[in-house]
């Protein structure tokens, strides 16, 4: 085997943190520059699958499954107190762990609360952000947010509604909305079987309620991760759906207001836009990362 197809190998991996099991996908060298990719919700790492590939020539990549997602740890609620601020605190962890100091972040959905919480707590461990509809500006929210805002509000009584959330058709959806017709056929059917597959867990459905419930407090970080876009200036490449029902496009743009060089760029994809414009994306980091680190 030559050094060039094994340094493009995805390697996967487990690793111990906190006493918890958190599985991770790594690929290029790690004398490279470090690209942490964080996948959203209801995915895992494995929405990276072939962006690994497609950059690990140039670039060392760790993918990880948040807890509760994938094939890292998914202990119940009861035993474990899910929310961003845990999460985060598991991602920089294994980060430690692994020993990779400096690192971009691609944030992706449920991605980028995590990695701007690392990113605000710690600006000189981070030297770019990537945000593919990974939101952090209130315009950025459409209306498939109102129940879940609801359901922030008042568990009990919406509880039924955000439920539908976590079926098989709603998880699929968010991989086929928004994609134009003549690209449907790059979407496997793998992405959502395998999403599902998780959500159908025993116990993966309560994880995911007490997320959904959690998420409004991500939104008060907000202040505090534009306080960060202004005064550290990251290099930033924004590539964003614009069809996109979940994070709409204003998200995308408004990184101008606080990062007037960021880089943004609306694919005609969906919220899943890795799935449909995957050597694009991989093409604009290339191009990104090659001036900026």
């Amino acid at each position: 085997m030559s050094a060039t197809s094994a340094s493009t190998e995805v390697r996967h991996r487990t690793v111990e943190v906190n006493g918890r099991s958190v599985f991770y996908r790594e690929a290029g060298d790690p004398a490279a520059p470090t690209l942490v990719l964080l996948h959203g919700f209801p995915s895992s790492s494995s929405m990276f699958r072939n962006l690994l590939r497609d950059l690990a020539d140039a670039y060392h990549l760790i993918a990880p499954d948040h807890l509760g997602f994938g094939q890292s740890d998914t202990p119940p609620v009861e035993e474990f107190p899910y929310s961003f601020d845990t999460l985060t605190e598991y991602t920089l962890a294994l980060l430690d762990t692994l020993g990779v100091d400096r690192f971009a972040l691609y944030l992706q959905d449920y991605g980028a609360p995590i990695g701007l919480r690392i990113a605000a707590k710690h600006p000189e461990r981070v030297t770019a952000l990537i945000s593919q509809s990974g939101n952090a500006y209130l315009e950025g929210f459409t209306s498939f947010w109102d129940v879940l805002f609801a359901h922030a509000k008042d568990r009990a009584a919406n509880e039924g509604a955000v439920r539908e959330l976590l079926t098989a058709d709603a998880t699929r959806r968010q991989y086929t909305h928004g994609v134009p017709a003549d690209r449907l056929d790059r979407l496997s059917p793998d992405t959502w079987t395998l999403d599902q597959a998780g959500l159908d867990r025993p116990g993966n459905r309560e994880i995911q309620l007490q997320l959904f419930w959690d998420y409004q407090f991500n939104l008060v970080g907000y202040p505090a991760f534009q306080e960060y876009f202004r005064t550290h200036r990251p290099p930033t490449l924004v590539a964003w759906g614009r069809n996109d029902e979940i994070f709409g496009p204003d998200g995308a743009t408004a990184f101008a207001r606080d990062l007037p060089d960021a880089e943004i760029h609306l694919l005609d994809a969906g919220h899943f836009a890795l799935e449909t414009h995957g050597p694009e994306i991989a093409a604009l980091i290339r191009d990104f990362l090659a001036r900026h680190l």
